[in-house]
């Protein structure tokens, strides 16, 4: 017997039924230490064990699940000594570790290049990451373009 996969969807929180927008709460408070207890979590966001057990597996913030994965980002850089070089200690600072990196010839001044990310370590956001290489000197722009 064959177990079809499970489809995922990204679906803004604005639609979601509100037992699963206060499970994604009370998960929070769970894994931030802010409760202890499933009975603390549920009761303090309002909502019954039975809802959270039912959808706790299922739902996750989105930067939750992007974590674990290898992504893929462009940067455009100005072609400057010391930027790309600033980049990939940023990203081996926050434990991330470079499996790629692609860059093109400078043109104007300025060059693309492609890096792909093991993330399995990195223990922040990948917001963090993206805010930290968009606010070196010398970045132009950061952008996360696929993920796997």
């Amino acid at each position: 017997m064959s177990k079809e996969k499970s489809k995922k969807y990204l679906v803004d929180k604005k639609i979601l039924p509100e037992a699963i927008l206060k499970t994604v709460i009370a998960k929070e408070l769970l894994a931030k230490g802010e409760v202890f207890t499933v009975n603390e979590a549920v009761q303090r966001v309002g909502i019954s064990r039975s809802a959270f057990y039912k959808y706790r597996d299922g739902v996750f913030p989105f930067n939750e699940v992007s974590k674990e994965k290898i992504i893929t980002v462009s940067l455009i850089l100005e072609h400057k000594a010391g930027v790309l070089s600033d980049v990939l200690n940023t990203v081996a600072k926050l434990k991330g570790n470079i499996l790629t990196i692609n860059q093109g010839i400078p043109l104007q001044n300025i060059a693309n290049a492609v890096l792909s990310i093991d993330t399995k370590d990195i223990k922040d956001d990948l917001d963090v990451l993206v805010a930290k290489l968009q606010n070196l000197q010398g970045v132009r722009k950061v952008e996360i373009i696929g993920q796997s």
